[in-house]
């Protein structure tokens, strides 16, 4: 299956950011805890390089406590200050001001030497659609400032958000970018929902996701679906389909409903706590 997906608003979006970026102390950038690289965009690091670095690995809830460790260690390692987030629960959001405050420590210190006080520091809000960014920002905010859905590309626009006299967030559409040199980036992208479902085969994307919840988290799908595992794939595919009621005319299996009903399941983590990544190191 080919992956790929660059509106045209998204080129226009990437114009603005190398525009804005001059203005920011700080880039914070929303990576999805289960495919902490995937989901990474690699343009960011062009276009924020010389700023200080958060990364924020969100939905943290759905993601395997053990692996949690092992991204943050791995990010902290390649020169960012990172922290496990779900971004529903305001309290642990505390942790990110916190991490805003020391990232722009130098900075903050420079300007009190200047003689510039209480100047707010500035925060750049980065993330590929889809990755939960504008509910971060919603619930860091303490209001429905954003518009958010569950779609990709839903955000529009640009808007600062004053959070308090310390920080101040300058929001940015979700962004791709152009071509997915490595197909198995595209791949991970769509088991969580941040390629748009009409670009891609359904059935063959829960074919792959099943080969892999069989290899690295046996007994997920047994438990969940009371399927056999010792089948390959489609066999998987179609029990589930007879097992969940997902059948057309003549009893017979509908792959394309049962391909929509797992993905949908792993997507809101409601076959566990799962993550698709391990680091390369």
């Amino acid at each position: 299956m080919h992956f790929q997906w660059y509106p045209g608003h998204m080129t226009k979006a990437k114009r603005t950011m190398q525009e804005d970026i001059r203005l920011i102390d700080v880039v914070v950038e929303l990576v999805d805890a289960r495919i902490p690289v995937s989901s990474k965009n690699p343009d960011i690091d062009t276009l924020a390089k010389n700023k200080s670095r958060i990364i924020l690995l969100n939905k943290s809830d759905m993601a395997d406590p053990a692996q949690l460790d092992v991204w943050i260690r791995y990010y902290e390692e390649n020169g960012y200050l990172a922290l496990a987030v779900n971004s529903k629960k305001k309290n642990e959001l505390k942790q990110v001001h916190a991490l805003i405050q020391k990232a722009c420590k130098e900075k903050i210190e420079r300007d009190k030497k200047r003689g510039i006080l209480n100047r707010p520091v500035r925060a750049m809000i980065v993330g590929i659609p889809n990755v939960g960014k504008s509910t971060f920002i919603n619930t860091f905010a303490g209001k429905a400032c954003t518009k958010t859905g569950n779609k990709p590309g839903v955000t529009r626009g640009k808007q600062w958000i004053r959070l308090n006299k310390q920080v101040e967030l300058l929001d940015t559409p979700g962004i791709l970018w152009p071509k997915f040199e490595d197909q198995t980036v595209g791949q991970r992208l769509a088991f969580i929902g941040s390629i748009k479902d009409e670009l891609i085969q359904s059935v063959d994307l829960a074919l792959d996701l099943i080969e892999f919840l069989v290899e690295t988290y046996p007994g997920t799908l047994e438990r969940n679906y009371q399927v056999e595992e010792t089948e390959n794939s489609a066999g998987i595919l179609k029990q589930l389909a007879k097992n969940r009621g997902c059948l057309q005319k003549g009893q017979e299996p509908d792959y394309e409903k049962a391909a929509f009903l797992l993905l949908d399941d792993f997507r809101n983590g409601r076959l566990g706590r799962i993550t698709i990544e391990r680091p390369s190191h």
